[in-house]
């Protein structure tokens, strides 16, 4: 059983290489940022707990988490986001586990009915929340760190119409890990800073298990 710690920084393209994964070879995909989400939704713990640090002006409406203000905040006090983390780790590493322990029982299957052998955790912060222990192998995915801005940029622009200054780009990839530290620590890098087929061909190489760092 291959259990693939899916990470790296910002704009580096995990999205892209998670899709593709899903489509080509029909993997499970599970997702830390989704898990993330979940943790914070409405009549949580601990959204609560995040309430009662910051107030409810922390809250949007609708008693979501206004996820842009709390960003704000956090990107730019690392004691507070440090807070933050220890919060929803915890809550998203019993996600990860439960799935683990479904896959090994053959409890998750394709729409053919057979259970699926492999997984792919895909975790942002897979060494800042020390969760490395749940996967048997760990790729990262790097770029140059000027194709992360406009990536990031690029994103944001998209997402939510806002223009992402460079300081508060810089202030999201400066606030994890970087990525030269992540690569020491692969078992397989994958390259994104070509076109998309270029970095398909590295992960089919990865997936036959071929060494290609």
């Amino acid at each position: 059983m291959r259990l693939i710690g899916l990470t790296g920084g910002i704009g580096t393209g995990k999205t892209t290489i998670s899709n593709y994964l899903a489509t080509t070879y029909q993997i499970p995909i599970w997702d830390a940022d989704l898990y993330a989400r979940e943790a914070v939704k409405p009549g949580s713990s601990v959204l609560q707990q995040i309430v009662d640090r910051y107030g409810r002006d922390i809250l949007l409406y609708d008693g979501n988490l206004n996820r842009q203000k709390l960003a704000t905040m956090i990107f730019s006090d690392s004691s507070e986001r440090t807070w933050v983390e220890q919060q929803i780790h915890p809550f998203v590493r019993d996600c990860f586990v439960n799935n683990i322990k479904q896959l090994k029982a053959g409890k998750i299957t394709n729409p053919d009915g057979n259970s699926y052998a492999d997984g792919v955790l895909v975790i942002p912060l897979l060494f800042e929340s020390e969760m490395t222990d749940l996967v048997t192998e760990i790729w990262v995915v790097y770029c140059s760190v000027e194709q992360q801005y406009v990536r990031l940029i690029e994103r944001e622009k998209i997402a939510s119409g806002r223009n992402l200054t460079p300081e508060a780009a810089a202030a999201k990839i400066n606030s994890q890990m970087s990525l030269a530290a992540k690569c020491k620590q692969a078992d397989i890098i994958l390259y994104n800073s070509s076109t998309p087929s270029e970095l398909f061909k590295q992960v089919d190489a990865a997936i036959q298990g071929l060494n290609i760092t």
